[in-house]
């Protein structure tokens, strides 16, 4: 069997296609990556597996060998023959939508999505799968940033992509991915991030609504305590004690839970 990297570097070349790095187009080219992410996954022959930013579709014909269903997000219309091509033959229904993955409204029945995703549209993705999709996704599989990934899993100095995930989800990184892995190679280190979706979010929409509100105020002054950014505000000293949190205390310090005590403190 040729070896992944070589049949992607003769694929692309047949095809005339140079990479739209602006697009955040890097194709893993490392079948051992490859290999974790899928199994990570946890796909059963039933799930059905959206995939944002297929490519060519490295990643689609290993998710078509396991899944019962796969839809695929790609926004670069030169792709999308190369996409067919690539992933054929195969007998598991295979749909490719011509989108804006952050556009596209993800379906209403139980799915998972499993993806390489373009860096500079993580946070993007996760506040549409989780904030802005009637359905949230049964669990999201990503090779993505290191970073961003070490800054999600991060519990002892949070951020807000910290809160926002824990909201809805128990996040784990799986392994760091050199630069190496991909074709052509991004300037950085990326990572293997899982998040397995809690069976409902901790809190309720119009919490959650004030808890990320709260947060954007909080972090707009990482370095600032509470008092000087959430106390500012009518009332708000008064709320930070309600809510047993000190006002001296710094945005990154607080856990999700904490977060949540201090919303459903807002009358």
């Amino acid at each position: 069997m040729e070896p992944l990297e070589q049949e992607v570097r003769r694929f692309l070349q047949k095809h005339h296609i140079r990479l739209n790095t602006n697009l955040g187009q890097h194709f893993l080219i490392d079948q051992e990556i490859l290999n974790v992410i899928v199994d990570s996954a946890g796909i059963e022959e039933e799930d059905h597996i959206v995939e944002v930013g297929p490519g060519i579709g490295v990643l689609t014909r290993e998710l078509l060998k396991r899944a019962g269903r796969v839809t695929s997000i790609e926004i670069d219309e030169r792709l999308l023959p190369l996409l067919q091509d690539f992933t054929t033959p195969t007998e598991t229904p295979f749909e490719i939508l011509h989108s804006n993955a952050l556009q596209v409204e993800f379906p209403k029945t139980p799915y998972k999505i499993v993806a390489n995703i373009p860096y500079h549209i993580t946070s993007p993705l996760l506040r549409h799968a989780f904030l802005e999709s009637k359905t949230p996704p049964q669990s999201l599989t990503l090779l993505m940033q290191r970073e961003v990934a070490e800054k999600i899993v991060d519990t002892e100095n949070t951020g807000i992509l910290t809160i926002l995930v824990a909201l809805f989800g128990v996040p784990t990184m799986l392994g760091v991915v050199s630069p190496n892995a991909f074709l052509p190679p991004p300037e950085v280190d990326s990572a293997i991030l899982h998040i397995e979706s809690h069976k409902k979010p901790l809190a309720d929409a119009k919490t959650i609504d004030k808890v990320l509100s709260f947060v954007k105020i909080a972090f707009s002054g990482k370095r600032k305590m509470l008092r000087n950014t959430i106390g500012r505000f009518q009332g708000g000293m008064e709320l930070l004690s309600a809510a047993s949190v000190a006002a001296d205390r710094r945005p990154q310090t607080l856990s999700v839970q904490e977060w949540i005590t201090l919303a459903k403190k807002v009358k």
